[in-house]
């Protein structure tokens, strides 16, 4: 497959500046000097083995995690400067989708998409409540499911609906981790397709945590590939594997593409 996402993009506008960023947990070096910029409109995929960084990179663009070194902008605002309440409203505007899809096992589907509206959003009456449910189930397919638990969901329809809760708040960023995992062929390409929709509707700028080459290659504008606590090569997808560097080849062997 050598389709690509199609969507315009803005490079005189950067959404996401990571500078010179550094991380370690007691002896152990994470990240080494990490460099990345995302722009306007831009999908991009950050590839890595399992436990090279690629978590601990994303949460440290909402602040959950801070650098020992570097920089990161967001939305033209310091991350690692902003105070609590400051940093609260930036969430709001960049959606993080969890790889476990994080929904309330307790809650229906209505229910677990309402509540980040009505935790966040005040001045909203039930009648915006439901509009807004309406609209992201409608984009991710699942409009007849409101009144399912999570447990009644098949995995590919927990992540939709995790990928809902997140767009419900009308994020400018969405953060992806490991949207593909524990899913069947079938359903990957599904996702990987509501990916490139969520991009083409929302207009969202993306960083998409995974290990999946043929994810990163469909939903992704460029790649970067997390190899030793730093981005060995990053590009568009061929690129990026077009290369005799034994460390991306060992990579790309590491998986498995069609």
């Amino acid at each position: 497959m050598e389709n690509q996402p199609k969507h315009t993009i803005s490079q005189d506008e950067i959404v996401i500046s990571i500078k010179g960023l550094y991380k370690s947990f007691g002896e152990l070096d994470v990240l080494k000097g990490v460099d990345l910029d995302v722009f306007k409109g831009e999908n991009v995929a950050v590839l890595g083995k399992s436990g090279t960084g690629k978590s601990v990179l994303i949460k440290m663009l909402v602040g959950l995690l801070k650098p020992d070194k570097g920089e990161i902008t967001v939305l033209d605002q310091k991350v690692n400067e902003l105070d609590a309440k400051t940093l609260d409203a930036l969430r709001l505007r960049v959606g993080f989708s969890f790889q476990n899809s994080a929904l309330y096992d307790s809650m229906n589907v209505y229910q677990n998409l309402a509540f980040p509206l009505t935790m966040n959003v005040k001045h909203l009456g039930k009648k915006e409540i439901d509009s807004r449910i309406k609209e992201v189930l409608e984009a991710v397919g699942l409009e007849d499911k409101m009144k399912q638990m999570p447990s009644d969901l098949s995995g590919g329809q927990r992540k939709r609906i995790g990928i809902a809760r997140t767009l419900i708040l009308k994020p400018e960023i969405m953060l992806y981790d490991e949207p593909t995992a524990g899913l069947d062929p079938i359903t990957c390409a599904e996702i990987n397709e509501l990916i490139l929709e969520v991009q083409e509707k929302y207009n969202t700028s993306s960083i998409i945590i995974t290990h999946d080459l043929t994810c990163a290659k469909i939903t992704a504008n460029r790649v970067a590939i997390l190899i030793d606590g730093q981005f060995l090569k990053i590009g568009k997808f061929k690129e990026v594997f077009e290369t005799k560097d034994e460390q991306v080849n060992s990579f790309f062997k590491y998986n498995f593409i069609q």
